[in-house]
Parts: C-alpha cells; sequence; structure tokens
C-alpha cells in the first residue's frame, strides 16, 4: 500500500513540473496564450498643503479730518484749454512744476483723474490728513493714477518723504495700494532745491521703502480712502511719527501715473527742459511735453509755521508778502491770483500763479 502511494505522489509530481515546463516555454517562445497585465494600482497625489495668508490686525486707523484745516493749495484746471492741446499755466519745469495732465507729444488725450484742482492738509496729534480733489468730471470718476503728498522736513526744498496711493477704490480707510517712500541719503533735490540744475543728476531719490505690502514694522503707518461726499477727492492719511516730533513742514501734492516714480525726485533733475517738453504753448521752444507726462503737482504749503516767502518751491503768498520774494518762491507779484477755496472753510484766500 505504501509503495502503490508513493509511485502516485511520483507520477503526480512529474505531471504537474511538465505542465509548468510547458507553461513556460508557451510564454517564451510566443505560442502560449497572451499574457494579461495586472492592472496598475491609482497612485494618489497629495496636494500641497495650502498656508492661510495671514491677515495684518490694524489697530491704529485714521478718524474723520479735525475742523480746522492746516494748509489749502490751489491748483490750474486744465480742462478750460484741454481742447486747445495745453495747460493754461502753472507748468514750470525749471521750478519743479508740473501741470500735465495729458499724454506725451500730442497732448489730445485729456486726464481729468490726474488734474489737481485744490489739496487741503490738515492734522491732529497723531495724523496728517490731506485732501486732494481732481477735476470734477464723469471720465475722472474712476481714479486709475497715482496720489500723493511729499513732505519736506526741514524746509530745504527737498522732500524727505513720498506717500503714495495707486488706483484707490473704497470709501473706507485702507492699506491697499499705499506705499511710504523715505530720502535716507537726502538726495532728493540735487544740487538746487526745488528748482532744475545746470547738469541732470541720477540720484535715487525717494531710495527707503518704509511702507507697503509685508513692508514696515508699522502696518498703519498710511492709509487712503476716497471721499463719500465726492468720488472725485482722494484722502490720505500718515502718522505723524514721520515728523520727528516736529510740527512744521511744507506739503507738496502730486498725482500722476507712471512717470510718478519715487526713485526719479527730483523729476526736474533728472531730464533736461528739451527732454521734458513743456505744456504751455507759449514755451515754443519746448512745446509739447515729452519724457514727463501724465503728471500733475502743487507749489509747497507751509504747515504749523509762518512762512518767510523765500521757501523753496513754496506757494504763492497773498498780501504784504506777495511781492519781490515772490522771484524765489517762482512767480512774480503780478502774477499772483487768489480766490475762496473751493473744499474747505478756510480763513486765507488760495493763490495759484499764473505766469507762463
Amino acid at each position: 500500500m505504501n509503495i502503490k502511494m508513493s509511485a502516485l505522489f511520483i507520477v503526480a509530481m512529474f505531471s504537474l513540473s511538465a505542465c509548468n515546463l510547458g507553461a513556460s516555454q508557451s510564454a517564451e517562445d510566443g505560442t502560449g496564450p497572451e499574457a494579461t497585465e495586472a492592472p496598475a494600482l491609482e497612485t494618489q497625489v497629495a496636494e500641497p498643503a495650502v498656508e492661510a495668508t495671514a491677515t495684518v490686525e490694524h489697530k491704529d486707523i485714521p478718524g474723520e479730518f479735525p475742523e480746522s484745516p492746516s494748509g489749502v493749495v490751489g491748483d490750474q484746471d486744465s480742462s478750460i484749454t484741454a481742447d486747445d492741446n495745453r495747460a493754461p499755466s502753472g507748468d514750470r519745469f525749471t521750478f519743479t512744476r508740473f501741470e500735465r495732465p495729458f499724454n506725451s507729444e500730442t497732448m489730445d488725450e485729456y486726464y481729468p483723474f490726474i488734474d489737481i484742482q485744490e489739496g487741503v492738509v490738515y492734522m491732529d496729534d497723531n495724523w496728517i490728513y490731506v485732501a486732494i480733489a481732481l477735476k470734477s468730471d464723469e471720465a475722472s470718476r474712476e481714479l486709475k493714477g497715482r496720489y500723493g503728498v511729499e513732505i519736506d522736513l526741514d524746509l530745504d526744498g527737498g522732500g524727505d518723504w513720498l506717500i503714495l496711493a495707486s488706483n484707490p477704490v473704497s470709501t473706507d480707510w485702507t492699506t491697499d495700494g499705499v506705499e511710504a517712500w523715505f530720502d535716507a541719503n537726502d538726495d532728493v533735490g540735487g544740487a538746487v532745491a526745488a528748482a532744475t540744475d545746470e547738469k541732470p543728476e541720477f540720484g535715487d531719490g525717494y531710495e527707503s521703502f518704509e511702507f507697503g505690502p509685508g513692508v514696515g514694522s508699522d502696518p498703519d503707518l498710511a492709509w487712503v480712502r476716497i471721499s463719500s461726499a465726492d468720488p472725485n477727492i482722494v484722502h490720505l492719511a500718515v502718522k505723524t511719527d514721520i515728523l520727528n516730533g516736529s510740527k512744521r513742514f511744507l506739503a507738496g501734492l502730486w498725482a500722476g501715473e507712471d512717470d510718478l516714480d519715487p526713485s526719479m525726485f527730483d523729476l526736474s533733475d533728472h531730464f533736461t527742459h528739451e527732454q521734458a517738453g513743456a505744456a504751455l504753448i507759449e514755451l515754443n521752444v519746448f512745446y509739447p511735453i515729452k519724457e514727463i507726462s501724465a503728471i500733475d503737482n502743487t507749489c509747497r504749503m507751509a504747515i504749523g509755521f509762518q512762512p518767510t516767502g523765500r521757501e523753496p518751491g513754496l506757494c504763492p503768498l497773498p498780501g504784504s508778502l506777495a511781492g519781490e520774494e515772490q522771484i524765489d518762491a517762482g512767480c512774480a507779484a503780478a502774477n499772483i491770483v487768489c480766490r475762496q477755496s473751493l473744499t474747505a472753510a478756510y480763513s486765507e484766500p488760495v493763490c495759484i500763479c499764473t505766469e507762463p
């Protein structure tokens, strides 16, 4: 019985080996059935984890303007001569004054959202507030430019701070699109502040980026909004911390597009008059505007002190101060025109220079 079982076991093993040998040979010579590949397992690729964007917590938010302004400035209305492809007055390249809310060369496109009409500065213990009124026009309802205030701390004509806000859309205070620049190496203004140097300078302007998206130690330094009462008025607010304890400074306002570049200040020191052109047809040697276009600025307001009239870039002064001294401020007394403020109840008249 054991012998028979052993014999059967040997036969079975031999048969199984033969089957396996045949199957292997068929697979090798291709005569057997086609082999079927095992289905690949689907690999789950893990999506990268998305980190939540850090939310800036604002602690110091500007409020409403103080009741009394600290300074008011008027500016030319270029809409009245826009059809003639020129500015009415106020474009004084040699005094770093620009009235150029137009496109370059042809000057056949007028930009009301860049044409400053008036500006007001207010100040309390914590904030410097600025209102910039642009030309009230349906085409200017979308404020597509850059709007700013330049602050001269030491009253020498060379700016120290430049606060800029781009494309404001909200009537609530926001830091979106706001930048603050500082001139750490004191080269803004060049050899002669608020006037054209004999040779173009190539300084770096406002080279220190102190506040912007993800920049600066104080996330509440500077703000912007559009006036809820008038969509053509831009409001800026910057902390008085930038004054280093002082209460007196000169302030000038700006509106522009790409040419309003912090690194190119003062603009009149980086170009010759021929390169920059002119917006006044009376200056036919330089007319029309060329490499500096789509830009407007104002003269400078004296904030917190009584000016002498000799401060570089100073606005024309009415009354007894409007005399021979005004030559240093860039306007002869005969060409000073004064009116009441458009945007604020202010005790003193707002004056502009009509000199070509």
